[in-house]
């Protein structure tokens, strides 16, 4: 089985790892670095739950082969809060934005990407951004809200070396 050496950074740590050629993203995250938080589910990318940030964009890593990560960084759920939950985090848990929270990092890696680059979203622009992502549980109206609420949070911080 062939393998390849990669060097890459998540969650704003380096990480060099020997991987299968064939592992994908999602399982190296999940299995070898143990970041559970991306979601393994509808196994085709249909669903959204195991969005991760690569390079500052939104990526499925069901999608994606580890080899893929080599020389670039990667940002899980895990990764996007600092000392204080990130603003779509809080947003979401203000505005009961989930259920049973398994599609959940998935929604707010994509919605923390939405929001950092168009702060001022309208709700049809949150559920067209959204058609990526799935939730079993719940209607989206709380999601949406949730988003156009971290949107609100979001337009008031200043991006970093903007302020």
């Amino acid at each position: 089985m062939p393998e390849t050496s990669i060097a890459c950074t998540v969650n704003g740590q380096q990480v060099k790892r020997t991987v299968p050629d064939h592992r994908l993203c999602r399982d190296f995250l999940r299995e070898d670095l143990l970041l559970t938080g991306t979601k393994a589910a509808c196994e085709d990318g249909m669903c959204g739950s195991c969005s991760v940030h690569l390079d500052g964009q939104v990526v499925k890593s069901c999608l994606l082969l580890a080899v893929e990560l080599d020389g670039r960084s990667v940002t899980t759920i895990e990764g996007l809060a600092s000392r204080e939950l990130h603003p779509v985090q809080q947003a979401f848990i203000d505005n009961f934005g989930f259920q049973c929270g398994f599609c959940t990092p998935g929604f707010i890696m994509t919605v923390a990407a939405l929001v950092r680059d168009s702060p001022d979203l309208t709700a049809d622009q949150v559920r067209e951004a959204l058609v990526g992502n799935i939730c079993r549980c719940t209607g989206y109206t709380r999601i949406v809200q949730s988003c156009l609420d971290a949107a609100r949070r979001t337009a008031a911080v200043p991006a970093p070396g903007h302020g």
